[in-house]
């Protein structure tokens, strides 16, 4: 009923609509749900049906603000699957979202805060502009571990990611990470792990972020 609708909106005959609604359902996997209310749909599948509405009179530019947002994990990456599809056929998409491993999938991206755009470029430009080495730290109390970094004179930025820490040194080489280690050994931390990352989408949005805060 609702792609019926779209496809009456849109100026579509019955035949018209016939062929366009199995072309969209069947590349979405909605084929077999033609006949569940659209409220009894899962999260993921309302997503594809509301974005088949979007499609069925085969537009130039697709505008999707946070798609995915409340969609489990299998289903953000069937749709971004299929955005890559229709990327294929010549269709712009204009998309936001909360995600940065989303973003990291698009040509280019804008990174917003407050109503501001902070960056815009393409995701490798974007993530060779972060300025420092980065590093990942872990310990047995991690809680401990970023309240220590955030206390510590050699540390220039710290903050949680994952199941580990992203810290950058005001001034770093191999004497300063054996300080660093040391002065948490003396904090009692124990199973210290240091390693050198590349830095993501996301740790390039948190420099954005407090750089402007």
């Amino acid at each position: 009923e609702n792609l019926q609708f779209f496809g009456r909106l849109f100026g579509h005959n019955k035949s018209e609509r016939r062929r366009r609604i199995d072309e969209l359902t069947k590349s979405t996997g909605l084929f077999a749900f033609l006949s569940r209310p659209a409220g009894k749909l899962s999260g993921g599948m309302k997503q594809k049906l509301a974005l088949c509405c979007a499609l069925i009179h085969r537009p130039s530019v697709l505008f999707l603000d946070e798609p995915t947002t409340g969609v489990d994990v299998v289903s953000r990456k069937e749709f971004w699957e299929m955005l890559k599809r229709l990327k294929e056929q010549g269709i712009t998409i204009l998309v936001s979202t909360p995600y940065m491993d989303e973003a990291s999938l698009c040509e280019r991206i804008a990174l917003i805060q407050d109503g501001e755009i902070m960056s815009i470029d393409t995701p490798d430009n974007i993530t060779k502009q972060f300025p420092d080495k980065l590093f990942a730290i872990r310990s047995d109390d991690m809680s401990k571990l970023l309240k220590d970094l955030r206390h510590d004179t050699l540390i220039k930025s710290s903050y949680s990611f994952g199941d580990s820490i992203h810290i950058t040194f005001i001034d770093v080489d191999e004497l300063t990470i054996s300080e660093l280690q040391n002065k948490l050994n003396q904090l009692e931390h124990k199973s210290i792990e240091i390693e050198i990352i590349s830095p993501t989408i996301e740790d390039c949005f948190i420099r954005l972020m407090n750089k402007t805060a």
